[in-house]
């Protein structure tokens, strides 16, 4: 008998499956975890098999899973495509770029004269960790970040391509003790907090990138605090709290602070340009091009010498 399987019960399954966790599925779905948890049982229901073990410590795939998950991804690929083709690519590309003033604002700007047809729309969210999840369930399409920070489930549902080795520095308050300096060592933050974006779930990767870089180092990471949108609202902020920021060397500037290059080593993260697996937009290879015109043009790719990577760094080529 032909079974009509719906593919938000496919997309459900594919996300548990990647996080092997129901809460933190439930979140990258924004959909109550309850919800979730009813979608997949009745995907057990229509399949006539289990697909995940349940216990109180963990969740596992049966035999039966690990044999759906492939093919699951396969016809979510499909659909994505298929929505794709018959928009004719004429639809409007969600490209989040973080904050305005970026590199990403100029890979943009070239891709839109590379193909000025196009309707090529920014978006401004905080970090990569958000824009993922924003990315797997299909409300954005491209953002920037440090792809290699990102959890292996949420990595697993995205294509990349490198696009920049960005110098790291510290946003200081224009009176603070290290903003005489031309250039800050990171041992000289020692007994310094230092904020990262503690405590925002959308900034995971920036976070854990801070406290690899200052392990070992004696240099702390500030506590969550609320999230300043706007160049006004971070200045109050980073008044009220004076601890120093850490950004890359293009941050914006900012009345009544100071930027300064991070040295000894040479810190850098590597910038990607990120997309949904799958997605087929003639936006994205203008966004792909752009970027490698302008690594070209301006050795984006070049490393400094005796320069620091964070782990899981992604390779050279795009996968």
């Amino acid at each position: 008998m032909f079974r009509d399987i719906e593919p938000r019960l496919l997309r459900a399954f594919t996300v548990v499956a990647e996080e092997l966790h129901f809460t933190r599925a439930a979140a990258r779905l924004y959909v109550a975890q309850q919800a979730l948890s009813r979608d997949v049982r009745r995907l057990e229901r229509e399949l006539g098999t289990e697909l995940f073990v349940r216990t109180t410590r963990q969740v596992t795939l049966t035999a039966d899973g690990e044999r759906l998950l492939p093919y699951a991804r396969r016809v979510l690929d499909a659909q994505e495509e298929l929505l794709a083709a018959c928009a004719g690519g004429a639809r409007a590309l969600l490209v989040d770029l973080n904050s305005e003033g970026m590199v990403s604002g100029r890979v943009l700007e070239r891709a839109r004269e590379l193909a000025p047809e196009l309707d090529l729309m920014a978006r401004f969210l905080s970090g990569l960790t958000g824009a993922a999840a924003e990315m797997l369930a299909g409300r954005l399409d491209v953002s920037f970040g440090h792809v290699g920070g990102l959890t292996p489930g949420l990595r697993s549902g995205l294509s990349y391509q490198l696009v920049r080795y960005e110098r790291l520095a510290v946003l200081l308050p224009y009176d603070h003790p290290l903003a005489e300096r031309a250039e800050v060592a990171l041992d000289a933050l020692s007994g310094e907090n230092v904020y990262a974006g503690a405590g925002n779930p959308g900034t995971q990767e920036w976070t854990e990138l801070a406290r690899e870089l200052f392990a070992g180092r004696a240099v702390g990471i500030a506590p969550p605090a609320p999230m300043a949108v706007g160049a006004e609202e971070f200045r109050r902020v980073m008044a009220k709290t004076r601890a120093p920021v850490l950004t890359v060397v293009d941050f914006p500037e900012l009345p009544g602070a100071v930027l300064r290059p991070l040295v000894d080593p040479v810190p850098l993260s590597p910038l990607s340009l990120v997309w949904r697996k799958g997605l087929n937009h003639p936006g994205v290879d203008a966004l792909r091009a752009a970027a490698t015109e302008l690594a070209e043009e301006e050795n984006w790719l070049d490393l400094f010498p005796g320069s620091w990577l964070p782990a899981g760094s992604p390779p050279l080529s795009p996968d």
